[in-house]
């Protein structure tokens, strides 16, 4: 009986996640529209346009690469935050006195570091094999 909760506990679990993944994968698209239909009908491109669309497929991948693994690199919202905070120092420059920009771009730097301790930790200590999914495991390689 136990058994047999555990494994429809899992699966509704499973099945929530799946849904809430495609929302965000869904309106991660939308808003993407939405965002090009503004730069058309403006006629131009700004740079803020172009890191809010990055930061729209940095989501995308993060939705992908979880669905792929099952796994959700630490990484990618650090990369996600990181674009957010310069494309508000872009924005905002005009309007932050220069401890407000000495704070964000702190931030953004805090961000980076915590990247490279994240990249050194996991090529210093990996995950076991063990950790990985079955379903989503690699076949053998054949000599």
């Amino acid at each position: 009986m136990t058994s047999r909760l555990t494994k429809t506990g899992n699966n509704a679990a499973n099945l929530i996640q799946n849904l809430g993944l495609w929302v965000v994968l869904l309106a991660t698209v939308v808003a993407g529209i939405q965002e090009i239909w503004v730069m058309i009908e403006a006629r131009q491109v700004k740079l803020t346009d172009l890191l809010l669309l990055f930061i729209y497929l940095e989501v995308i991948t993060m939705v992908n690469v979880y669905w792929e693994s099952g796994k959700l690199p630490v990484r990618m919202p650090l990369y996600i935050a990181m674009v957010a905070l310069a494309r508000y120092l872009i924005l905002e420059a005009a309007h932050l006195g220069s401890a407000q920009v000495l704070a964000v771009s702190g931030g953004i730097l805090v961000l980076a570091l915590a990247v490279l301790v994240v990249r050194y930790g996991h090529l210093k200590m990996p995950y076991p094999d063990s950790a990985r999914r079955p379903e989503k495991e690699e076949p053998a390689i054949k000599e």
